[in-house]
């Protein structure tokens, strides 16, 4: 139920988030990572590292910033080697 709500959330985001290709739907990969202590897959990092540049957005977006700023996203990048933005 937390992944269909998730999911759901991150659809409804790509019309509210700004920017260039920015997609919440692009990182579904890292469900499973998200919502559990899983470690993130390749295919969830390298999703992460494309949507890089969106994180602030993210951030900022009132639809997806409590997602965006959980531990479990904290934790995934930190796993991808991605920095987490500490200021937007």
């Amino acid at each position: 139920m937390k992944k269909v709500f998730f999911l759901a959330i991150v659809v409804v985001a790509v019309v509210v988030v700004e920017g260039l290709n920015c997609s919440p739907a692009e990182l579904s990969p890292c469900l499973e990572a998200m919502s559990s202590s899983s470690p993130p897959t390749s295919i969830c990092c390298q999703k992460v590292r494309e949507q890089r540049p969106c994180l602030c957005g993210y951030l900022k977006s009132p639809s997806i910033k409590n997602y965006a700023n959980s531990p479990g996203s904290i934790r995934i990048a930190s796993s991808c080697g991605i920095p987490f933005p500490t200021t937007c």
